[in-house]
């Protein structure tokens, strides 16, 4: 099993990367390999709505998310940390989410219908962190993001947080968060 690791947090060493690589060490535990990226650091321009991969079958823009592409295709599983910023994960995680569009259409499409070449079989979980101390703080944000994974074709596993991660290694306290993090990646 081939477990993939998108870290959109600017901080390369912070709580995201932190929960991200706990959900990786769990799952690296049962035998799955593991690759982890850092979105912060690729080049990725965001979607320019050309709609050229319904013409093209692929994205057209020349970037480092043709290594992505490539990437996810092959990947069992996929697990996407993001920090909330503003209610919403951050820049660099929503312009990867926003370049998935390529993937609803790999075939020319006479018509806009999404067609995944996932079709449910690609698992994701999601991983958040943010500031706030309220647990409950972005439920809703959290099941709209599963809900737009499941409509892209993936196996939706879940999601997972850690609040009151201010500081960048305040997750290193929240010892059953990160416990729930390898039991998630356990299961993958």
């Amino acid at each position: 099993m081939n477990v993939l690791g998108l870290i959109g947090s600017p901080r390369e060493h912070g709580n995201t990367a932190t929960l991200v690589n706990a959900i990786l060490e769990g799952a690296a535990e049962k035998g799955a390999e593991t690759k982890v990226y850092q979105l912060s650091k690729m080049d990725l321009k965001p979607c320019r709505g050309c709609m050229s991969c319904r013409s093209e079958g692929k994205c057209v823009i020349d970037d480092d998310m043709q290594e992505l592409y490539k990437e996810l295709l092959s990947a069992d599983a996929l697990v996407i940390g993001s920090p909330i910023y503003m209610w919403e994960v951050t820049t660099h995680t929503k312009t990867f989410i926003d370049r998935l569009i390529a993937l609803t259409c790999w075939q020319p499409c006479a018509k806009p219908e999404f067609v995944s070449p996932l079709k449910g079989t690609t698992k994701i979980v999601l991983a958040y962190t943010y500031g706030s101390p309220n647990p409950n703080n972005f439920n809703q944000y959290f099941k709209y993001m599963e809900g737009l994974f499941s409509y892209l074709g993936f196996h939706v596993q879940g999601s997972i947080w850690a609040s009151g991660t201010v500081n960048p290694d305040d997750i290193s306290h929240q010892f059953e968060v990160l416990e729930n993090a390898k039991e998630i990646g356990k299961k993958l």
